[in-house]
């Protein structure tokens, strides 16, 4: 089977040959037909995640899959071969810049059936995260206000649209030449990131997802209002997260050392900082397809690679610029 892999840290991402996956009882098979591009990827590459994300090298990269059943696992109850489906594969379980890949039943779902196989591949991580910053974490309620940094990636995207069906006004911070389409997504407020100061414009918000990070956190958390909450996925990690991972004793020391500045910071604000590792949930991505199917989510997809360009799509990973995800296509 011919996959993309990293075979050291900080390697190229190479073509192999790798065996076949191995499917477990409560398994799925699926051919891969499109996989979407994250900055995960390449973060994984650099090892950058190695301390968290212990993957036994060599790796195959991708972390979003769409793709046809081709057979299940003897347990497996809700799939059947010629399925179309999606998911985010576990952490551990990742892989999806492979000609095939075995997927845990309770990751997966039917895809939608509104939209194609590379617009249903760009959505699980992205649109897991939004649910899980919105939903879960930050219970965004009807007239409460979110700002959502990088609007127009692919977070960014998802959680707009994702903030508005929910009731919420919407903040975002873009470029200039994205203003108009982010407003076509449902965002109330655009702050041109290059030229305006956020944290001059807007003030007593409910929720902040952060996608950046640094200066970005740390300047976020002063246009909430008491009370709110920040959600960064970009870091620092905290204590809370450590035990989520199952991580020993000391390495969530470690995790609550790396994120004690800003939780002082909003402690001394009156407000909450919670870091945010989306997780696989195939329950949650049936509310998303519903949704999709509902037109109340559209995917965004900026680009598509075909298959045997999977090193130069990993390599544009760090270029940016693209609206919503890039996909990697599999005919």
């Amino acid at each position: 089977m011919r996959a993309f892999v990293v075979k050291e840290y900080k390697g190229p991402v190479q073509q192999a040959d790798v065996p076949e996956p191995v499917v477990g009882e409560h398994d799925v098979l699926v051919q891969v037909r499109a996989a979407g591009l994250n900055l995960l990827d390449e973060k994984i590459r650099a090892g950058e995640l190695k301390q968290i994300l212990k993957y036994k090298l060599p790796q195959i990269l991708g972390n979003d899959v769409a793709g046809t059943v081709l057979g299940v696992g003897p347990k497996v109850q809700g799939f059947r071969p010629g399925d179309e489906v999606y998911a985010r594969p576990g952490k551990d379980r990742i892989g999806t810049f492979a000609e095939r890949i075995a997927v845990a039943e309770d990751d997966l779902a039917l895809k939608p059936v509104s939209v194609s196989l590379e617009e249903a591949a760009s959505l699980p991580l992205v649109a897991l995260t939004a649910w899980q910053a919105l939903v879960e974490r930050g219970n965004l309620q009807p007239g409460q206000r979110v700002l959502i940094h990088a609007g127009s990636g692919g977070v960014g995207t998802i959680a707009i649209q994702l903030a508005k069906y929910l009731g919420a006004t919407v903040a975002t911070t873009v470029s200039s030449g994205n203003a108009d389409f982010v407003r076509e997504l449902g965002a109330d407020f655009v702050i041109d990131y290059r030229s305006q100061d956020f944290e001059q414009l807007v003030e007593g918000y409910d929720l902040v997802l952060d996608s950046l990070g640094g200066k970005n956190l740390e300047k976020s958390l002063r246009v909430l209002r008491p009370g709110g909450k920040a959600i960064g996925i970009a870091g620092p990690p905290d204590a809370a997260f450590g035990r989520e991972l199952g991580a020993n004793a000391v390495l969530r020391l470690v995790m609550g050392a790396l994120s004690s500045r800003i939780r002082r910071q909003a402690r001394r604000l009156g407000v909450t900082y919670e870091f945010l590792f989306m997780r696989a949930s195939g329950d949650q991505l049936r509310r998303i397809t519903a949704l999709v199917d509902s037109g109340v989510l559209r995917p965004v997809v900026g680009r598509v690679f075909d298959f045997d360009q999977t090193v130069q799509a990993v390599q544009s990973l760090d270029k940016g610029g693209i609206r919503g995800k890039a996909v990697i296509s599999r005919p």
